[in-house]
């Protein structure tokens, strides 16, 4: 079970009108005199198999976790229409963009969860996407795949409104190669998402895949968690690339 942080965000930021596009927004709580205040910051995006009724809020944990850590952090909400999966990449795509507003530190580094970590293998594959790079955590990483096993009832099918074989735009591993680095963690005891959905979309693509054994699927986005250290060990490898400046 994820354990529940009781820290609140610091404060709401909207980079839209409607109802989703709001982001929650987790700063640091040292100084920038602390020495920790310059690190990259975190752009989350939450999964829930791109089901309505499943919001951002359950990775609140994670962002308090990552500003602890020294990352300022935003937790992005974004449109979960079924039959409607454009809606979904337009709203991250437009918040990302308009993320630096809210945070300091130049380009971040994305962190998507589950179908989330979908989301983020999209944006990351995207050369208009300003990011140092992507950490997808038991990403939806093969659509296809993904459809065949039928992951969480019809979840692919329910989300595109159709088959994946018609939306190879949106399939990470038949997409161009990623234009960041991209790290991806997956526990072998995950049942929801299988992992060689990652160790395809890894082998195709090049990116680096950390397997965790005995680890599922929730884990890897709890912070007390035997996975944590992993994860934080990964976002300050990626925090430490180049970037686009």
């Amino acid at each position: 079970m994820l354990e529940r942080s009781s820290r609140p965000p610091d404060r709401q930021w909207a980079y839209d009108d409607g109802p989703d596009q709001v982001g929650d927004l987790y700063l640091p709580s040292y100084p920038p005199s602390a020495g920790t205040g310059d690190r990259v910051p975190v752009i989350l995006v939450h999964g829930g198999f791109w089901r309505p009724e499943y919001d951002r809020t359950h990775l609140r944990p994670l962002a308090a976790a990552c500003a602890e850590a020294g990352h300022p952090t935003l937790l992005l909400g974004y449109s979960r229409v079924p039959g409607d999966p454009d809606a979904a990449v337009a709203d991250l795509r437009r918040g990302v963009a308009a993320a630096h507003e809210a945070l300091p530190g130049g380009p971040p580094v994305l962190i998507g969860h589950s179908a989330g970590g979908h989301l983020a293998l999209v944006l990351a594959a995207d050369p208009g996407i300003r990011a140092r790079g992507c950490l997808a955590l038991a990403p939806v990483a093969d659509l296809r795949d993904a459809e065949r096993l039928d992951l969480d009832g019809g979840g692919v099918r329910d989300f595109l409104g159709g088959s994946a074989h018609h939306r190879v735009d949106l399939d990470p591993v038949r997409l161009p190669p990623p234009t960041v680095p991209v790290a991806v963690i997956h526990g072998d005891a995950d049942s929801l998402v299988p992992p060689h959905l990652s160790d395809a979309y890894c082998r195709l693509t090049g990116s680096r895949l950390v397997a965790l054994p005995g680890i599922g699927h929730f884990e890897v986005i709890d912070p007390l968690s035997a996975a944590w250290p992993t994860v934080m060990a990964e976002l300050a490898t990626l925090a430490g690339a180049a970037g686009i400046e």
